[in-house]
């Protein structure tokens, strides 16, 4: 009872496990559609390429200013888009090759600019280096507003062009072959990756982030076929490791929100790929026992 009154009234917890509850929902949907796609390492690539980006806006600004880092962010994650898709449709490398180039490049070019950033003789510049692992305990109202603006424009998109991306998704052929665009579709989901992606880093930060992409969609697979069951309940799964992360870490000051919340996610990714009824690991050796016993009466 004690928690739930700090969980309404307390601001900063109140701000940690709205920001956390969101980024949960918007990631856990848009990570269906590259789970489906078999791009999962996508939301590790952009979410390292995002790092440069963060840099670059801040030596530009002269200012931590959140708007603007999340703004080069996010024209860094979808410059490594457009690079990402023009690799692989103009050269012989394969899509997982072409993640790691891109992932790598970026981030190590990252890596230098913040080392340079740290060097400088400017107050400024502290804290820049929380984008990696992330600050959840940081968070502010402004903070949770913007991401829920940019996170409710996200998922408004996928509504509307829900039957497109499920197309995209299962059958990227037969949706050409019906005349849909699917270069500008692609580009369009990854795009709004990208923005799933920028919206966490200030919370798990760019190392964790591809795990908040692909843990609720994995675990909401296991339990059932259905695209618009998993995405309901990727969104759930991800408010919920959110939420669970947030409250864990302010039981104890030295445990920090964003690994708190994959940890999180991934007690309930293990729980669905052991017991989920339709592909749970014990329910899959229980049937087949069953099955052999059958056999042999």
């Amino acid at each position: 009872m004690e928690l739930l009154r700090d969980l309404i009234f307390d601001y900063t917890l109140r701000n940690v496990a709205l920001g956390s509850a969101l980024l949960g929902v918007v990631s856990g949907v848009l990570g269906c559609f590259a789970v489906l796609r078999r791009q999962g390492l996508l939301g590790d690539a952009l979410a390292h390429a995002a790092l440069p980006g963060i840099c670059i806006a801040y030596l530009l600004a002269h200012a931590k200013t959140q708007i603007v880092l999340l703004l080069g962010a996010a024209v860094a994650g979808w410059i490594a888009t457009i690079l990402l898709l023009q690799i692989v449709r103009h050269t012989r490398i394969s899509e997982d090759g072409a993640l790691g180039i891109v992932l790598s490049t970026f981030f190590a070019f990252g890596i230098v600019l913040l080392t340079f950033i740290t060097k400088r003789s400017d107050a400024h510049q502290s804290g820049l280096d929380k984008f990696l692992f992330g600050q959840a305990a940081a968070l502010v109202a402004e903070d949770v507003t913007t991401m829920a603006i940019l996170g409710g424009v996200a998922l408004a998109i996928v509504v509307l062009l829900y039957k497109e991306f499920k197309l995209l998704a299962f059958d990227a052929a037969f949706a050409a072959s019906l005349g849909f665009n699917t270069n500008t579709l692609s580009v369009l989901l990854t795009s709004l990756i990208v923005i799933a992606v920028v919206i966490g880093l200030q919370t798990v930060g760019v190392v964790l982030m591809a795990a908040m992409l692909v843990g609720p969609a994995v675990a909401a697979r296991q339990w059932t076929n259905r695209l618009s069951a998993m995405i309901v309940l990727a969104a759930l799964f991800g408010a919920l490791s959110g939420l669970a992360g947030a409250l864990i870490s302010v039981s104890d000051e030295g445990i920090p929100t964003g690994p708190m919340i994959i940890l999180s996610l991934t007690a309930i990714a293990l729980f669905s790929l052991l017991f989920a009824p339709e592909r749970g690991l014990v329910w899959d050796a229980m049937r087949r026992r069953m099955q052999k016993a059958a056999l042999a009466d």
